[in-house]
């Protein structure tokens, strides 16, 4: 019987932060897109912190990771309600209309 390792977790949030930051980096027009990216990033690092929690009989990777969970739920409703006010005064949520917010 096939036992799941240590390494087979850390490969899933290898793979889990790869696609975040070719999300990131390939999609640059779609601010929606960056959010789903950025927080499968967080979830990647989510599960580093639960997997070494579990692999040292410690709590203090769970209970960050739970920390870290709160922050992206906050971050996602709160970006998600500044972009939907965006889009209903500019008629557009894309990364350029966007940059003209500056200054």
């Amino acid at each position: 019987m096939l036992e799941i390792g240590l390494g087979h977790y850390l490969t899933v949030s290898a793979i889990l932060f790869v696609l975040g930051v070719f999300g990131i980096f390939l999609n640059r027009k779609n601010v929606i897109v960056i959010m789903m990216s950025i927080e499968l990033i967080l979830l990647s690092v989510n599960l580093n912190l639960v997997a070494f929690s579990s692999r040292l009989d410690d709590l203090a990777g769970q209970v960050f990771a739970m920390l870290i969970l709160t922050v992206a739920a906050a971050e996602a409703a709160i970006g998600l309600a500044i972009l939907v006010i965006y889009f209903r005064n500019r008629g557009s949520i894309e990364v350029e209309d966007i940059s003209t917010l500056k200054g």
